[in-house]
C-alpha cells in the first residue's frame, strides 16, 4: 500500500506541480521494483476517479502559474523528467483517453501524443576518438579497454599517469568528441576535464617539468578541474583557446567555444582565472561569466547560475530564459541529429526547465509541443522538424 506522502508526490507529479527535488525523490523510491508496480497500479485503477476528489485546488494553481507566465513575460517551463519515471505519462495519456480528460490543465493543453514516431532517436553516450602522437586513431566506445604506456581507458574515461622519464620532451595527443558523445579525461598532473558532444582538446601526454602547464581547447566545451600549481613546484595552467588564452592557478571552470559560434562563454565556478585577449586581461571572480565577441572583439562579463552552465557534467540540461533556437543546438549535438525550426517566429520563445540528458528525444519535443506553442513535429533518420 501507498502511504499518503507518497500518494501525495505521485499526484503531484501527475498534475505538473512536484519540484525537482520531489521529483528526485519519487525516482529514488520507484528504484524498488515492488514501488513501481504500486505506483502502476495506483495510476491505473485510482487516478482518473480520485483527481476531483484531491485536495489540490487547479484552477488555484494554474492562476498561480498563469501570475508566473506574466512574470517572466511567458517564460515557458519544461518539467523536469527522469528516465526512471517518464513512462508514468503514457500510463497516464492511456487511463485518460478511455475515461477523464482535462479542461484546464497547466498549460491549457490536453496532454497528448498522437505523433507517430518512425524511429527511436536514443540519448548521446560516452565515446571518443584518440589521436596518438604517432598520428594513429583509437576508437573509445563504452564496454571497450584501450591501453598504453602512459594512458589507460575502459570507454568511458581515459585517464593518463605521470613518468618523470617522457616529460623532458612534450608529445601530443588529441581526444575529439563527436555529436552524440561526450568523454572524461584525467590528465598526468591530476586535472580532470569533462568534455562535451562536438569538442576536441590537444594536451601532452606529460607537461614538461618545470614549464608551465599547457593544453588546447581546439572547439566544443570542457569543463576542467585543475590540480593545483602548488602540487606541481608552482607550475602554472593555461588553456589556450581561439582569440583567448586563460590561466589559472587551481580552479574550476567551464569553456563553451564552438565551431559553429562566434561568442566564447568562460564561467567560473570555483577559484581564480585570467582571460588574456588581444582587449587585454580580465580576472573573473566564482560566479563570473565572461562572453567573448570574436566578431565584434568585445568582451563583458556578468553574474550567472553556474548550475545551469554545468548541469551537462552531471546529466542533466537546465535551461533559464532561453530562446528555443539556443535549445535546439544543445539538443542536437547531444542526439546527433538536425533540427529545423520551420515556424521562424517560433526561434525566440523562452524556456525554463531541467530535464534528464538520458531520455529518449521524443520525451523532450514531446513537452515542448504540450506546452501548445509548437503545433507538431515529424521526425525521420537524421532530422526533426518543429512547426
Amino acid at each position: 500500500m501507498i502511504s499518503p506522502i507518497k500518494e501525495n508526490l505521485i499526484v503531484k507529479f501527475l498534475t505538473n506541480q512536484a519540484s525537482a527535488s520531489e521529483l528526485d525523490e519519487l525516482e529514488i523510491w520507484m528504484q524498488d521494483s515492488n514501488n513501481e508496480q504500486l505506483f502502476e497500479s495506483y495510476v491505473k485503477t485510482n487516478y482518473a476517479i480520485e483527481f476531483n476528489m484531491r485536495t489540490f485546488n487547479l484552477n488555484k494553481a494554474k492562476d498561480t502559474l498563469q501570475k508566473e507566465i506574466t512574470r517572466e513575460k511567458k517564460v515557458i517551463r519544461l518539467k523536469k523528467m527522469r528516465k526512471k519515471i517518464y513512462y508514468a505519462a503514457a500510463i497516464l495519456i492511456g487511463v485518460l483517453a478511455t475515461s477523464y480528460h482535462f479542461k484546464d490543465n497547466l498549460f491549457n493543453t490536453p496532454i497528448e501524443n498522437s505523433i507517430k514516431i518512425t524511429n527511436t532517436i536514443e540519448a548521446g553516450t560516452n565515446k571518443a576518438t584518440l589521436t596518438l602522437e604517432d598520428g594513429s586513431v583509437i576508437l573509445l566506445e563504452k564496454g571497450d579497454t584501450f591501453q598504453t604506456q602512459n594512458a589507460n581507458s575502459n570507454g568511458e574515461k581515459i585517464v593518463y599517469t605521470n613518468s618523470e622519464e617522457n616529460s623532458k620532451t612534450i608529445k601530443y595527443n588529441y581526444l575529439t568528441i563527436p555529436r552524440g558523445g561526450q568523454f572524461f579525461i584525467e590528465l598526468s598532473d591530476g586535472t580532470k576535464v569533462w568534455l562535451n558532444s562536438e569538442s576536441q582538446l590537444k594536451y601532452p601526454v606529460n607537461f614538461k617539468k618545470g614549464d608551465a602547464r599547457q593544453v588546447e581547447l581546439v572547439y566544443g566545451e570542457a569543463y576542467f578541474d585543475v590540480s593545483p600549481s602548488t602540487k606541481h613546484n608552482g607550475a602554472k595552467f593555461k588553456v589556450l583557446n581561439k582569440s583567448q588564452e586563460i590561466e589559472v592557478l587551481g580552479t574550476m571552470f567551464n569553456i563553451k567555444s564552438y565551431k559553429d559560434e562566434t561568442n566564447i562563454y568562460t564561467t567560473l565556478v570555483e577559484g581564480k582565472v585570467e582571460i588574456n585577449t588581444s582587449k587585454g586581461k580580465q580576472l573573473l571572480a566564482p560566479n563570473q561569466q565572461s562572453n567573448l565577441d570574436i566578431v565584434l572583439n568585445k568582451i563583458a562579463i556578468k553574474e550567472v547560475n553556474t548550475k545551469e552552465v554545468i548541469s551537462w557534467i552531471h546529466g542533466d540540461f537546465v535551461f533559464q530564459n532561453k530562446p528555443l533556437k539556443d535549445i535546439i543546438k544543445v539538443l542536437s549535438r547531444w542526439y546527433d541529429i538536425e533540427i529545423e525550426i520551420e515556424n521562424k517566429s517560433l526561434e525566440d520563445i523562452k524556456f525554463n526547465g531541467e530535464l534528464s540528458k538520458y531520455q529518449n528525444l521524443e520525451d523532450i519535443l514531446l513537452l515542448i509541443k504540450n506546452t501548445n506553442y509548437i503545433n507538431n513535429y515529424e521526425t525521420n533518420t537524421n532530422k526533426v522538424i518543429l512547426k
